[in-house]
């Protein structure tokens, strides 16, 4: 079994179940310690090829994704593998496609779907989820 991420360390959602997940901007240099066993990719293109398995979501910057079924299974499957192995959520910048996306998962993970978005903002990075389309998208997700 693969170990997950460390609470408290830089980019780290903690679940209220406890599942730890990596939200980040691609932007950034990757962190320093371990890689990601999943990592899930919110771009309007194709990312770059990387050393662990990844999921790719059509999702242009400042939008919603391109297909919300699409979206709803790979986020399901990130919270899914979130708790036995590191998943990392990124987007260009991590913060609104990221936070939504994070927030969704606290959604799948119990937080009524109404303060997912407080509590990304709180526990992840209080500019997650940048615009009102994405805060909408988070308040009717349902998991």
């Amino acid at each position: 079994m693969t170990e997950t991420w460390k609470a408290g360390d830089a980019g780290i959602l903690q679940l209220p179940s406890g599942r730890l997940v990596r939200g980040r901007g691609l932007r950034r240099p990757l962190p320093a310690g371990p890689d990601p066993d999943f990592a899930v990719y919110l771009l309007g293109k194709r990312p770059p090829e990387v050393p662990w398995e990844a999921a790719w979501l059509r999702w242009p910057d400042f939008r919603l994704p391109s297909s919300p079924a699409g979206a709803r299974a790979v986020l399901g499957e990130a919270w899914t593998r979130a708790a036995a192995e590191r998943v990392e959520i990124a987007c260009a910048g991590g913060r609104g496609r990221t936070g939504t996306a994070l927030a969704c998962l606290a959604v799948l993970d119990g937080v009524p779907a109404d303060r997912a978005v407080a509590y990304v903002r709180h526990h992840y990075d209080r500019h997650a989820v940048e615009t009102p389309w994405q805060r909408r998208y988070v308040r009717r997700f349902t998991a």
